[in-house]
């Protein structure tokens, strides 16, 4: 399947706009979760759906990427901002992992209400300080790798498209 052009416009630059709203928006969920049980609760099977939204954007995203890096001019900017982009999926990935995780731990917590020895580890302090540090370490990371990567196809595809002084409107 080739990503390539819609209406003239190359797929990746559409798709991006998924991925730079879908993964920092999962990884604000998947924080807020773990933090607090109570909106992990109402957010339920919706925090891994949005975390898996976020993980198939990923590499749809990164291939539409490859295509249109084909039908540009080589240049360094480029390259690096691919290479960036390479490194998103692991971090996609960790975030689903971890989204399913903290759903599943919140799942066990409240379906074992009656029985509190079952109920003792998934609410022990440290499963609940583990999915914590590790959702803050891959909600934050993941979301500064998102940055890193639009801020590095921002000057890859700007660095020589506008002039730094403004040009007289024509008038007509």
């Amino acid at each position: 399947m080739g990503l390539g052009l819609i209406n003239g416009l190359p797929v990746h630059v559409l798709l991006v706009h998924v991925v730079v709203v879908l993964v920092p928006l999962a990884a604000l969920v998947l924080i807020s979760c773990a933090c607090l049980p109570r909106v992990g609760r109402r957010f339920g099977l919706a925090m891994p759906v949005l975390a898996l939204a976020a993980l198939v954007s990923v590499p749809l995203t990164t291939e539409a990427g490859e295509w249109l890096e084909r039908h540009v001019e080589g240049d360094p900017l480029v390259r690096r901002h691919a290479e960036l982009g390479d490194g998103l999926l692991p971090w996609a990935v960790g975030l689903f992992v971890l989204a399913a995780a903290v759903w599943w731990v919140q799942r066990q917590a409240k379906a074992s209400v009656p029985d509190r020895a079952a109920a003792g580890w998934v609410r022990s302090a440290p499963v609940r300080t583990a999915a914590v540090v590790l959702s803050l370490l891959m909600g934050v990371g993941s979301t500064v790798q998102v940055y890193r990567i639009g801020e590095s196809g921002a000057k890859a595809a700007w660095h020589d498209g506008y002039s730094a002084t403004a040009h007289p409107r024509s008038e007509g």
